[in-house]
């Protein structure tokens, strides 16, 4: 009885761990599979501004093309940079141990990352980083302190930079600068301001992290909806044939009551 508590007890540990990975608070994004113009612009955007360092080498190209309404020639036109071919899976080309070298560990493979995080810790981690020059790559985030990736998405967002010192944020026991990400509000006598160098505007920045998200969710699962569709059919099914085996059940024993 003993080792299966000890066992239960190492597989709770790391679920535990990860939900109290962050003190900051998680904004709510709703995912909407059904959304194929958004999921065409979140693979947009993963491409373009994810693949650089993080592979999704459990997804194909051609899958994602099909599921979400493209032609697989124009994805391999636009968005594979290599001589992959479009059935192969969305894998990178730099070196694990090169990565290793390089962030301190090798990127992690994105592929079920929205089913390990959550689609509302990314959705607010990608609008969380400030600048940092004490940080090898110049940047924090509020949601994950001390993170060892760049702020790629920078260009589209812009720099934010944080009013209160590393004391202060201590002091009130919160993690990064006390940025509400959806708001830019100051939490807890922190603030945060942007230089104005993004592209976009904050909702429009908004809405690239939110597709890029949805993404994110559909390559974690992708026969979601499918399976809720089959699922449908099987309770209609079960429900059916509960009143037949009912029935069926009143007929054997009519004789014997």
């Amino acid at each position: 009885m003993k080792k299966y508590l000890v066992a239960l007890l190492m597989a709770v540990l790391p679920l535990a761990a990860t939900a109290a990975g962050s003190g900051a608070h998680l904004d709510h994004m709703e995912v909407d599979l059904e959304n194929k113009a958004s999921l065409q612009r979140g693979m947009k955007t993963f491409v373009n501004y994810c693949m650089g360092c993080h592979s999704a080498q459990y997804q194909r190209y051609e899958r994602a093309a099909v599921d979400l309404g493209l032609d697989p020639e124009l994805v391999k036109e636009h968005m594979i940079f290599d001589e992959k071919k479009v059935g192969e899976q969305m894998g990178i080309a730099m070196p694990a141990e090169d990565a290793g070298n390089w962030f301190g560990n090798p990127p992690p493979d994105l592929t079920l990352e929205a089913r390990l995080r959550k689609p509302d810790w990314i959705y607010t981690y990608l609008r969380s980083f400030y600048a940092d020059e004490s940080r090898p790559w110049g940047v924090n985030n509020v949601v994950f302190k001390d993170v060892g990736m760049p702020n790629v998405l920078a260009e589209l967002q812009g720099v934010q930079v944080a009013h209160c010192s590393r004391e202060e944020m201590e002091a009130h026991g919160i993690r990064g600068t006390g940025i509400d990400p959806l708001t830019n509000k100051p939490l807890n006598n922190c603030s945060s301001v942007k230089d104005g160098s993004g592209q976009l505007t904050p909702a429009e920045f908004d809405r690239v992290v939110y597709d890029l998200v949805n993404f994110m969710a559909y390559i974690g699962e992708p026969t979601k909806l499918e399976s809720q569709r089959i699922g449908t059919y099987v309770l209609i099914f079960l429900v059916l044939l509960f009143f037949l085996a009912f029935a069926l059940k009143k007929e054997y024993w009519k004789d014997i009551h």
